[in-house]
């Protein structure tokens, strides 16, 4: 799942390995997806080793009864130079990597930081270390917009230009598994625990 809202995500900027704060919603939204999951057995709670989703792991870890622990694999890309940047901001400083972002994201590559296939080398190499870890076994893992949408194209069988084609909205709970090495997804984006909270 993706960790809950930040004052970061209510524009658009390169967040990255910014350690960012939930901010209120933020908060709210984890306490929903911790009520949610309640009552499903899980034996493991892991997330990426940055405040906002260490955050999100903590509240869901009181909901379920189950330790949360930091998984370096798990952090977000490394947008190096471009870290912190509004879009504005990066169209200024490099126009035609900002366009690359947006339209191949597959072939970008960050100044002093990562691509996507970096990020889905570390990420599908921690989660098959988890699958054979907690074999039989339901885990959550906590992460970030961008190694959620990468994970799900490496489950789907999907290479990274579809990168923009899996949605990943703040706080949103995926579900896969992984059974005799080969990855099923049957949830993508789900936010239906947060619907009270936009009614607010």
């Amino acid at each position: 799942m993706r960790h809950g809202e930040t004052e970061w995500n209510l524009f658009e900027r390169f967040r990255g390995r910014a350690d960012l704060s939930l901010n209120e919603t933020g908060f709210k939204q984890a306490e929903a997806a911790g009520l949610s999951l309640k009552g499903r057995r899980v034996s493991a709670i892991y997330f990426s080793p940055l405040k906002r989703t260490a955050q999100t792991a903590g509240v869901i870890s009181m909901h379920l009864g189950v330790p949360a622990e930091p998984l370096v694999g798990l952090i977000d890309m490394d947008f190096g130079e471009f870290q912190g940047l509004s879009a504005e901001e990066a169209a200024k400083r490099d126009a035609k990597l900002l366009t690359s972002w947006i339209e191949a994201p597959h072939e970008a590559r960050f100044p002093g930081g990562e691509s996507l296939a970096d990020v889905r080398e570390r990420v599908t190499s921690a989660v098959g270390e988890l699958a054979a870890k907690h074999d039989g076994e339901t885990v959550v893992l906590v992460s970030h917009k961008v190694v959620c949408q990468v994970t799900l194209c490496a489950m789907l069988g999907m290479d990274n230009s579809h990168f923009w084609q899996v949605g990943q909205d703040v706080c949103a709970i995926n579900r896969f598994e992984i059974r005799d090495g080969m990855p099923a997804v049957s949830l993508i984006n789900d936010t239906c625990h947060l619907r009270n909270l936009h009614a607010e």
